[in-house]
């Protein structure tokens, strides 16, 4: 847990930088990045909710799997 919850943050800071990078140094107008940004943004939100559903599932199915009593 402790590992994947360093990797999720780790990830994000390089992201965060990689964005912030990639702001600085784009030759494109003002009104194409706003909306590339608004694109992509909407694009990662997507991905993150649907990741945070399918963890959300595997370890409802984890718990359920040790609350299940043994025979």
């Amino acid at each position: 847990m402790r590992k994947t919850l360093g990797f999720i943050i780790g990830a994000l800071v390089g992201g965060l930088v990689g964005a912030t990078l990639a702001l600085l140094y784009t030759p494109e107008s003002g009104a194409e990045l706003r909306g590339q940004i608004r694109d992509r943004a909407t694009t990662f939100g997507s991905e993150v909710r649907q990741a945070v559903s399918s963890k959300r599932i595997e370890l409802q199915e984890r718990l359920d799997t040790l609350r299940a009593p043994k025979a």
